[in-house]
């Protein structure tokens, strides 16, 4: 059934092949972006507007723009992560739109969150939490996506491996795990999730398909590939634990450096947890109960770019390395 779709977040890698996902669905697909987007893409058989998420006068008036639409779809995120930007972005901005969406009859709320809320030490993490619950109080239908950890989060060390150097790992690289989802599986679960029933009014925790990878087994397959043998180098993760108390410490008298402290944060986060489904009774992570979907591999993708047939990732804020 074809619907009309605010979507937010449009002009990220997810929001742009969820944009796709949508309108080959055949869905009236208004991409409503942010005004500093000078580079908005322009989607085929899409409608861009420019309108402030953070100004919720500015999202009803010039992004809903008084009219109606069945369902918002978003993959509008935080960009680093830091605590102003993950209450701007991950919490009030969305708040904004959930208001903007119930006045313009929205019965559909479709959310891009992360798998890592499970157990929410950081900032942008409680943030999302704290919208999450305010979108399953709101009476809205719901979808709120879970995924696990990105291609583009995982492919930085290609190049450095293929000039001879070593491929860094925490601890020994078998601390954490996780089942790779690519940008086409993911936004063709995102836009499945406005006709599938069995999606509504869910949280949904999503893997690529398994099984469960570790950092080392991607490594060795990446040695594999470039015909090389096997070299680790390994960063103690007590290393980035004191890192972050320095710069905590010092970040009581420059401001700037409690930000960096954060981002350090992140990094130890994503170092020392799994990003597969947290089993609450026993606080460990299980790959058998984190649900796959789509048909691309993490392996795949590195061959992809090792052959030259794709482009090297532009991971930005995503880079582990």
């Amino acid at each position: 059934m074809k619907r009309r779709i605010a979507m937010l977040g449009a002009t990220g890698t997810i929001g742009r092949a969820t944009v796709r996902a949508l309108v080959e669905q055949g869905h009236d697909v208004v991409c409503i972006v942010r005004p500093h987007a000078r580079t908005a893409p322009q989607f085929a058989g899409a409608t861009i507007r420019i309108a402030d998420p953070a100004d919720p006068v500015s999202l009803t008036r010039d992004g809903f723009a008084g009219e109606q639409f069945d369902a918002v779809v978003s993959c509008m995120a935080s960009r680093t992560g830091a605590p102003k930007d993950a209450r701007a972005i991950d919490h009030k901005a969305h708040s904004h739109a959930l208001a903007a969406a119930q006045k313009a009859g929205t019965t559909h709320f479709v959310l891009l969150s992360a798998i890592c809320v499970q157990k929410p030490l950081l900032a942008f993490q409680q943030a999302k939490l704290v919208f999450e619950a305010e979108l399953i109080a709101s009476g809205m239908r719901y979808s709120i996506v879970r995924p696990t950890a990105f291609f583009k989060s995982l492919s930085g060390q290609i190049e450095r491996v293929r000039k001879g150097k070593g491929f860094l790992l925490f601890g020994d690289g078998t601390l954490t795990a996780c089942k790779p989802i690519s940008v086409r599986d993911l936004a063709a679960y995102i836009a499945g999730c406005l006709t599938n029933e069995d999606r509504w009014n869910q949280i949904l925790p999503i893997g690529g398909p398994g099984p469960a990878i570790t950092p080392r087994q991607q490594g060795e397959a990446l040695f594999e590939m470039l015909g090389q043998a096997p070299k680790f180098s390994s960063v103690p993760v007590g290393m980035i634990s004191a890192i972050i108390g320095v710069l905590s410490a010092l970040g009581k008298i420059v401001p700037s450096l409690a930000a960096k402290a954060e981002l350090a944060k992140i990094g130890r986060y994503y170092a020392t947890e799994s990003m597969l489904v947290l089993d609450p009774a026993t606080g460990r992570y299980s790959a058998d109960a984190t649900p796959e979907t789509g048909s691309d591999t993490l392996f795949d993708h590195y061959r992809a770019i090792i052959t030259g047939e794709i482009a090297p990732d532009d991971r930005g804020d995503h880079a582990v390395f």
